[in-house]
């Protein structure tokens, strides 16, 4: 169930952990149910363990990154418009408390905590994350079947005391803290000083095209941009604004099948500038994303 959403040993977490606050807010005795039907704070397990719990940017250290060092942690990313994830976040709730604290189910609002998202690179959702030592060990996209999600886990409690890869090149941890912290010009400059000396390195090179998927987004009301795309989708510009919204939004599949789209039903400059930006946000996933490849052979399908 394994999918290649990293691209190196351990995803950069220093920025979140930076910007954390010592303790996590209290929990709001008010706030509705998630899509799983669990409430905001914890629930418990038979034995009394914590099994689901809602993490935010400012409690993902205590509960995740830190439980995990002696826990098994899954994230849950989600959001309250994601249909899939109504479908997979009570099944993976379930198992939580049937698990009795064995390990933590973690859920993430994608919507209300975009650094998380950001930091591991979420494309698309539902996503889930299993984390132990403190980092990322394997990941899986799309509902799975209780039956598998079961193996899955049992797989994950027997992995516990496995070591994980150190990180890779401090450059990329560097990289990336200033991307999430939006200064983008060191974060160009430090992926440019690593493609320098490595052309061919991945992850710089996705860094990179993020960074300038940042700067077209910069200062734009999303919902606006995606109006304007709804009324006008003869307009380029504001179809390529968009895909670039849809894929901060974690829905970056919507996104490839506007931009392929477009490329279907357009000629000459117009559709190379929709080709030539969706090739970027290519780049941002990564070539062995399973979307990526599907939205390749799409792309083919509409060009040739």
């Amino acid at each position: 169930m394994t999918s290649s959403i990293f691209t190196r040993g351990a995803v950069d977490l220093g920025a979140l952990r930076a910007a954390q606050t010592p303790a996590p807010p209290p929990a709001n005795p008010s706030a509705g149910p998630t899509p799983g039907g669990a409430s905001p704070s914890a629930s418990a397990g038979r034995t009394g363990g914590v099994a689901v719990i809602d993490v935010t940017e400012a409690t993902f250290q205590s509960e995740v990154l830190e439980r995990s060092l002696t826990t098994p942690v899954v994230i849950d990313f989600w959001a309250e418009w994601c249909q899939p994830c109504k479908q997979l976040s009570p099944v993976l709730e379930k198992l939580a408390v049937e698990g009795g604290g064995a390990w933590v189910l973690a859920k993430v609002n994608v919507d209300t905590n975009p650094r998380i998202a950001q930091m591991f690179r979420v494309q698309g959702i539902p996503m889930v994350v299993a984390m132990i030592g403190g980092q990322p060990v394997d990941a899986f996209a799309g509902v799975q079947p209780e039956a598998q999600l079961r193996q899955w886990i049992a797989a994950l409690l027997k992995a516990g005391g496995v070591a994980v890869e150190p990180p890779g090149d401090p450059r990329l941890a560097e990289a990336d803290e200033a991307l999430v912290n939006g200064d983008l010009d060191a974060a160009e400059a430090a992926y440019k000083k690593i493609l320098s000396d490595s052309p061919t390195d991945a992850a710089a090179e996705a860094g990179l095209a993020h960074v300038a998927l940042a700067r077209r987004v910069r200062g734009v009301d999303p919902a606006a941009a995606l109006a304007a795309a709804e009324a006008k989708p003869d307009d380029i510009p504001a179809q390529l604004l968009a895909a670039d919204i849809e894929v901060l939004n974690g829905q970056a599949e919507q996104a490839y099948a506007r931009l392929v789209d477009v490329v279907r039903r357009t000629t000459g400059d117009d559709r190379e500038a929709a080709r030539a930006h969706l090739v970027s946000l290519f780049t941002i996933a990564g070539p062995d994303d399973p979307a990526v490849a599907s939205a390749r052979r799409a792309l083919s399908r509409a060009l040739f």
